[in-house]
């Protein structure tokens, strides 16, 4: 003879399921650590940077990763796992920024593939103008700073010549 359940003890079991799934979703399978939300604002002259990207390089490289983001009408958000928008580690950063005019007419025009596409990549990308200046290219030039704490965070960055 089959015992009946009560509704109490159902519910219990199908909240302790969900339970179990939410938290072996919020998991992820890079190995990394908990990253934090950053997502902020950059501009130039006053004015939203149009695209670009930008570069968070952690000061201690031996236990730090590097965070990315691709800069879209003046706003990013940063990723350390590729393009997961999954945040960055806590920490200091020393933060990169480009934002380049490339002329792609040329690649596109050589539709061949291999190391020719790829020479006109790499001219193309050599003559792009920069739409900020170019001290920003390089964390070690650009002078700037942020700082990524435990919580959801909104770094904003004021480029200036």
């Amino acid at each position: 003879m089959r015992r009946q359940q009560r509704p109490g003890h159902l519910a219990v079991a199908t909240m302790v399921g969900l339970g179990l799934l939410v938290v072996a979703g919020c998991g992820d399978d890079t190995g990394l650590p908990r990253r934090y939300a950053v997502s902020g604002k950059v501009n130039y002259k006053g004015q939203p940077v149009e695209k670009g990207n930008i570069i968070f390089e952690p000061n201690d490289l031996a236990t730090g990763k590097f965070a990315t983001g691709t800069i879209e009408n003046g706003y990013y958000t940063l990723s350390t796992s590729g393009d997961h928008k999954d945040g960055a580690l806590p920490g200091n950063y020393k933060v990169a920024i480009v934002s380049k005019l490339v002329d792609m007419s040329q690649v596109e025009a050589n539709r061949q593939g291999g190391s020719g596409r790829q020479d006109d990549v790499y001219k193309a990308e050599k003559k792009a103008k920069s739409l900020i200046p170019k001290k920003y290219e390089r964390s070690d030039t650009s002078g700037l700073i942020a700082k990524v704490e435990e919580k959801s965070n909104t770094v904003n960055f004021d480029l200036t010549d």
